[in-house]
């Protein structure tokens, strides 16, 4: 994935969280998360911080939280693994 394909799929997520209602939170890193919306709440908070990541070229710590992040949207019953997998590719590759 290029950097703008990578900002395209924040973008589409914050979007998804902000009509769903879901506030951005930094879940605590040292507590069990029981709640799945919190668990979607802490995605939200990462958007943010992913995009400093983009700008300064941490992709790799990039996809490794889009991974996480796209893991809890399946967890939670949001999104299809295809879904998912579709959001990632180039629009030239995305099944019909």
């Amino acid at each position: 994935m290029t950097p703008q394909k990578h900002r395209e799929v924040i973008a589409q997520y914050r979007t998804f969280f902000e009509e769903c209602g879901i506030e951005a939170i930094d879940f605590p890193h040292d507590q069990i998360l029981r709640d799945g919306e919190l668990a979607l709440g802490h995605c939200h908070g990462m958007l943010d911080k992913m995009e400093s990541f983009i700008d300064e070229g941490r992709m790799d710590k990039v996809n490794r939280w889009l991974g996480f992040i796209q893991g809890v949207l399946w967890r939670n019953g949001d999104y299809q693994l295809d879904e998912l997998k579709d959001t990632n590719r180039p629009v030239d590759e995305q099944q019909d």
